[in-house]
């Protein structure tokens, strides 16, 4: 099969993952807040569940990565980036901040947060803190895709 016929059909099913994953996330984060406030831990309760369950989901998208057909062997390489790579960035275009609107929109119906200004309505700076951090996790799931997929050959396959 040519190798843009096996990249298609494998980023086809990556979008397909990260698709079911999205609504996966968002379970996740309703559990963990529950968990939090039922031990009333409260406390940067925004900041630590969104890097937890975007950590998580990170490792997960990487590992369906890797558990898929890819073939760069013809890929073109630009500036160290693979082909692939910008696809498959491409992917998650919107992806962190559809689920950051979800997060603040569930943290402002919270009656349990209401008394916890800073977590009920997380202002503009916790929030581009809490990016800040999540720009750290991007950059190593990017960059570990990259390296996976640059190196990514039929004959490489375990």
């Amino acid at each position: 099969m040519p190798h843009q016929t096996i990249n298609n059909a494998a980023l086809a099913g990556f979008n397909d993952y990260l698709a079911k994953a999205k609504l996966s996330m968002k379970h996740q984060y309703q559990q963990q807040l529950a968990a939090d406030l039922s031990s009333q831990q409260w406390q940067n309760c925004f900041q630590r569940n969104v890097l937890l369950v975007l950590a998580q989901s990170y490792d997960q998208a990487l590992a369906q990565l890797i558990s898929l057909n890819f073939d760069s062997s013809l890929t073109p390489v630009n500036r160290g980036y693979s082909e692939l790579t910008r696809q498959v960035l491409a992917t998650f275009d919107g992806f962190v901040d559809e689920f950051l609107l979800f997060v603040v929109d569930k943290h402002r119906t919270s009656c349990a947060l209401s008394n916890f200004p800073d977590e009920h309505k997380p202002d503009k700076a916790y929030v581009n803190a809490v990016k800040r951090d999540i720009a750290e996790l991007w950059q190593s799931f990017a960059l570990t895709a990259n390296a996976y997929l640059l190196e990514c050959r039929p004959e490489h396959r375990h």
